[in-house]
This record gives C-alpha cells, sequence and structure tokens, in this order.
C-alpha cells in the first residue's frame, strides 16, 4: 500500500531530478577566443558616481569569468563602499588619481598605476580629486570557485 510518506517523497525526487535536469541543461556562456575591443565601440551607461563601459563578460579556457568593465568617477565620488569578494581584481588606472583602500591602508593610484585586489581583502576606491577618474577593471573567477559576495 502507498502511504502520504511515500508520495511525498516520490514528489520531492522527481522535482529534485527535474531541477538538476534543467541546471545541467542550462546554457553555459560560449568559451571567448581572441578579440579587440575598440573604446569607440563601447557605450557609456551613466551610473550615480560617473559612468560605466562593460567591455566583455564570459568564459575561457582557463578561467569560469573573465570579465572587464571600465568606471570613470566623478569628483568625490566612489563606486561602492568598501567590500571584499572570492575573486580577484586588477586595476589599471587610465587618467587621474584613485584614492585606494585595501586592508585598511589609503594609498594614491595614478595614470598608469596597476592596481591588485587579492581574494576575500577589503578594499575600496575614491576619486579625491577635482577631475574624473577613469580605470579599467579586469575580474578572474576560476573554475570551482564560489562568487557569493560578502561585505
Amino acid at each position: 500500500m502507498i502511504t502520504h510518506r511515500d508520495i511525498l517523497v516520490g514528489v520531492f525526487a522527481a522535482s529534485t531530478a527535474a531541477g538538476l535536469v534543467a541546471w545541467a541543461d542550462a546554457p553555459a556562456k560560449p568559451i571567448m577566443h581572441s578579440s579587440i575591443f575598440n573604446w569607440s565601440d563601447l557605450k557609456a551607461e551613466t551610473t550615480e558616481y560617473g559612468a560605466r563601459r562593460e567591455v566583455f563578460d564570459g568564459r575561457t579556457a582557463t578561467v569560469n569569468q573573465l570579465a572587464c568593465h571600465i568606471t570613470t568617477l566623478n569628483p568625490g565620488q566612489a563606486p561602492h563602499a568598501a567590500h571584499r569578494h572570492p575573486e580577484e581584481e586588477l586595476l589599471v588606472v587610465k587618467e587621474g588619481t584613485l584614492q585606494v583602500m585595501q586592508n585598511g591602508v589609503t594609498n594614491q593610484a595614478g595614470p598608469g598605476s596597476i592596481i591588485f585586489q587579492a581574494s576575500n581583502e577589503p578594499h575600496g576606491l575614491r576619486n579625491t580629486g577635482s577631475t574624473p577618474v577613469t580605470y579599467y577593471v579586469f575580474k578572474f573567477v576560476p573554475y570551482g570557485l564560489s562568487t557569493n559576495r560578502s561585505q
């Protein structure tokens, strides 16, 4: 005789299996290939702090996510509060000067500076100058890394 418990277990198992099949069938982002991204082709989206240009966001043969965007900060602005995250970032300052906080230490980074944000270390940025600051952000997420954000 089939009990209510048997029915409940069967429904749970079927639901779980259907969810796993849907997840497995979800299309993965295609692998990125060698490309050129021209500044003139990048659309600037106005933000509350300045502007942002999305360059790319995809998988490669060696990382699950390789993303790049370009931020322009107006004087006195920060893109967001200081935070931390599991992925690593590399920033390249194009123009202007950034105030950079990393692990409680504050420094300045001017044109041509390269900033490395290590995994799970607190960091934050602010334009303390009188002219806009533009910088490139490269994010690297290796296969197997969970990117659940923590503040």
